[in-house]
């Protein structure tokens, strides 16, 4: 009775799950997230307002000429002035970004998985695309515009160039990374290849690609707004070109912050699908550099 007493306490304690000597790992509560936000977020933030400061300090003391570093406030007129405008020239780029961004994940996936399943491939592909990864994408880009004029298809195309690589390499990588032991008992237990891939390959991968997502989505914007720069009518990338042209440095800045904003904001958004799609490995990374949340 006494040890059915005890047992019973110790199923009634929070943290210890139904079968002896195993815990429950706690979800945490509201107040304990949000202290994890503010702990990793005070510090960017904290250095972020002495950009601003400096920024402030430098525009009102007339340290730079205002043609050449406007005020702060010179710039937050233009972001509340021109609003539409530069919402206009945004939806642009995010457009070109998100759809190259797609389309260098769907390509880069496929390519990895071919190269891993195939060492005639890898060893015919892999010096084909660090050529074209070394290869100045700014070079390139006048040549996609008089190829496929100055529509949105070169625009996207310089994306899909610039986030391929990383894409393609941290899929190899992941892939590459199981466990041998893991993949020499699926074949002991009678697995099909593709039955491998789906359950233990691809899982296992998934690390390593968030991580190359990551960078690749910010690359991306950068490659919508190279492609911009070559032959434009619209973008930020030509808000930029044309508000350095008629020395507008206050809209020249508005579209560096937008741009900056967007590849942020896609940074998070991708760092938000790796936390809800692998709980199991976003879990063991409570603090860390590059995580935002």
């Amino acid at each position: 009775m006494q040890s059915g007493k005890q047992s019973g306490a110790r199923s009634d304690t929070p943290g210890v799950a139904g079968v002896s000597g195993v815990s429950a790992r706690d979800r945490p509560g509201a107040g304990e997230r949000l202290a994890r936000v503010v702990d990793a977020g005070w510090r960017p933030a904290v250095l972020l307002i002495a950009c601003f400061a400096a920024w402030w300090i430098v525009a009102a003391a007339e340290l730079v000429e205002p043609y050449l570093v406007p005020s702060p406030g010179a710039t937050l007129d233009v972001l509340t002035g021109k609003t539409s405008y530069l919402w206009q020239h945004t939806w642009v780029t995010t457009y070109e970004t998100l759809l190259g961004f797609a389309i260098a994940v769907a390509v880069g996936v496929l390519a990895a998985v071919v190269m891993v399943y195939s060492s005639t491939v890898e060893k015919t592909l892999y010096p084909i695309l660090l050529f074209a990864q070394v290869v100045p994408k700014i070079a390139v880009a006048p040549l996609f515009v008089v190829w496929l004029g100055f529509g949105i298809t070169p625009k996207i195309l310089i994306a899909v160039l610039i986030a391929f690589f990383p894409v393609v390499i941290s899929m190899v990588t992941g892939l590459k990374a199981v466990d041998p032991e893991m993949l020499q008992l699926s074949a002991t237990m009678g697995a099909k290849p593709w039955q491998t891939f789906v359950k233990i390959r691809f899982p296992a991968s998934l690390p390593h690609l968030f991580s190359g997502l990551k960078v690749a989505v910010t690359l991306a914007v950068t490659g919508a707004v190279v492609g911009e720069f070559v032959g434009a009518n619209e973008g930020l990338g030509y808000v930029i070109l044309q508000a350095n042209g008629n020395l507008d440095t206050p809209m020249l800045f508005a579209g560096l912050l937008v741009m900056s904003l967007i590849g942020v904001v896609l940074f998070v958004l991708v760092e938000i699908a790796e936390k809800l799609l692998l709980p199991w490995h976003a879990s063991r990374r409570d603090v860390g550099a590059t995580t935002a949340f």
